[in-house]
Formats: C-alpha cells, sequence, structure tokens
C-alpha cells in the first residue's frame, strides 16, 4: 500500500543563465556557487540521498559542462535542455518528461537549512512561505482541504509558492498531457511551468505545504545572497566600485 506514494525520484532545475545574478553569473552558475561553505546543488542532492532519494536527475543548460562531475561524484543522472536560451523553465519539465512520476521538482539555488524531503508523500504540493505584509511573489488560496485553487502574482498577509513541489503520478500524466499539446504554441515560450499550471488549476490538483520561517531561502539576487551569507559582500562591494 504505501509504495503508491514512495517518491520515484527528483529532478532539479539548473538550466538558467540567472541573469539577475550577472556579472557573477558570467562565469558560474548559480547552482554552482558556494553558499555557507557548500555548492549550492551539492547541497540539495546530499539532502535528496539523505532522504533515501537515489535516483536524482539535474537538467542543464547554461554551462552545462560545468556540472559535468556530478555524476561521478555523487551518481546522478544529467539531461540537457537544448532550449534554455530560447524558453523559459517549462523546456526543462519537457526535457525530463519521460522520467517523471512521483518526483520531486527543485530548483538549483534553494538553500534548506532542514532536510524538506521524505521518502513518502500522501499528496502532490507545493510549498510555501508566509508573507507578512505586501509581497510580488505567487501568493496562494486553497480550500479547506488545503487543495491550491487560485494563485495571484503579489499579495500581502498570504502564503506564497517558494521552494520545492512534489507531483504524484497523477499530477505527472496530466502536466505533461498538457504541455505537449501546448509546447509548440508561440504563446508557451516564455512560460514558466508554474503559469502553465496556473492555466490550468481546475484539472490540476497541487496542495499548499506550508513551512515556518527559516527553511527554505531563495537566492534571486547578490544581495539576497549577501543577506544570507555575508562572505559575498566582498564581492558586492568590488562590484560597486567598478
Amino acid at each position: 500500500m504505501l509504495r503508491q506514494y514512495r517518491a520515484d525520484n527528483a529532478v532539479i532545475l539548473a538550466a538558467g543563465f540567472a541573469s539577475r545574478f550577472a556579472p557573477l553569473s558570467y562565469t558560474t552558475p548559480k547552482a554552482l556557487l558556494r553558499v555557507r561553505g557548500e555548492v549550492l546543488i551539492e547541497r540539495q542532492i546530499r539532502q535528496l540521498l539523505e532522504a533515501g532519494i537515489q535516483e536524482i536527475f539535474v537538467v542543464t543548460g547554461y554551462k552545462s559542462e560545468m556540472f559535468a562531475y556530478l555524476p561521478e561524484k555523487f551518481g546522478v543522472h544529467l539531461i540537457c535542455n537544448r532550449e534554455y536560451r530560447t524558453r523559459n523553465n517549462h523546456a526543462s519539465i519537457y526535457a525530463a518528461r519521460e522520467i517523471l512520476g512521483n518526483s520531486y521538482i527543485c530548483s538549483a539555488d534553494n538553500y534548506f537549512t532542514a532536510n524538506p524531503f521524505e521518502r513518502y508523500v500522501l499528496r502532490p504540493y507545493y510549498s510555501a512561505l508566509y508573507a507578512d505584509g505586501p509581497t510580488e511573489e505567487y501568493c496562494l488560496t486553497a480550500d479547506e482541504n488545503g487543495r491550491i485553487t487560485d494563485v495571484r502574482i503579489g499579495g500581502a498577509d498570504a502564503w506564497y509558492m517558494l521552494g520545492h513541489v512534489y507531483w504524484n503520478r497523477t499530477f505527472s500524466k496530466r502536466f505533461l498531457e498538457i504541455l505537449e499539446s501546448e509546447y509548440d504554441l508561440p504563446q508557451t515560450r516564455d512560460l514558466l511551468w508554474e503559469k502553465i499550471y496556473m492555466n490550468h488549476l481546475d484539472e490540476l490538483s497541487l496542495y499548499i505545504r506550508k513551512y515556518p520561517d527559516g527553511i527554505i531561502y531563495e537566492f534571486d539576487t547578490l544581495d539576497d545572497l549577501c543577506a544570507f551569507d555575508p562572505s559575498y559582500e566582498a564581492v558586492r562591494a568590488s562590484l560597486i566600485h567598478h
């Protein structure tokens, strides 16, 4: 009975350029930055392995050759998203479509202070943090069972999407059917996979998984990173002086 709830694998999305991290990202993909003494993506891989998730796939694109050491070091598999320059992150989902089932979908730039991963998951979810006051994040409304019923960009005093996602086989099957049917539409090219999900909320069930502050971090800018790891202050100062 438990088998149906067992995670099959994890997919870490690491294909993007991270333009808001320029000029750091000119030489190093954000996923390979060292934060508090650990390479971001390596920390996430270790946490997945510690939770018993053995099948881990990393979707690369920008500077993909810099990720080539990961299979030997951790036993992960690399998938190349060849369309990372011309499409948004839905192309990385599409590149991994053959292996998606009971799958964690992770962003390579997340840092988890505590391991959020589990071997068995009862229902598909999107992790969320609470914004005390206004936010420009993707804010969630959920019904009494926790099913996400609405997603709005921007809000206040609300739970918002941040961090990892878990898809079960039912969700993966339906999402991929939608993605494949819409992939070649011109309007799809610039969409986040989350936006495709938002366009089909009535037929795609994800549940809100609430986390307390201090567990999930995402670094959108160098300022975000400096606030979390002061060792980057010198980097920021040198950029300002230049």
